[in-house]
């Protein structure tokens, strides 16, 4: 199957498994400056690297990490730095 055969999902969920890929992915969410969309960009990142692996990366249980990831989840500073350290990533700040 070649690139163009591919779905939508399938080609995020590949290229979100590059870490460069998916910071830029993800720090251009939180451009948008709407919570509810930086969740869902985490939600993506995470089903990219398998939700149960990042939890057990995490040392997270996976009912915590969807909670956390879910759509009115309010994920703790010490949750995301535990998912985003489980993928490849960190948190940074930059001036505005």
């Amino acid at each position: 199957m070649n690139a163009r055969d591919r779905s939508y999902d399938e080609s995020l969920s590949t290229a979100l498994l590059d870490p460069v890929e998916a910071a830029a992915f993800l720090d251009a969410v939180i451009e948008l400056d709407d919570p509810a969309a930086l969740l869902l960009a985490l939600r993506q990142v995470a089903n990219a690297h398998g939700m149960a692996d990042v939890a057990r990366r995490a040392e997270l249980g996976e009912k915590t990490l969807f909670k956390a990831l879910s759509e009115n989840g309010n994920p703790t500073l010490a949750t995301l730095h535990k998912v985003l350290r489980a993928m490849g990533l960190r948190l940074s700040v930059t001036p505005v």
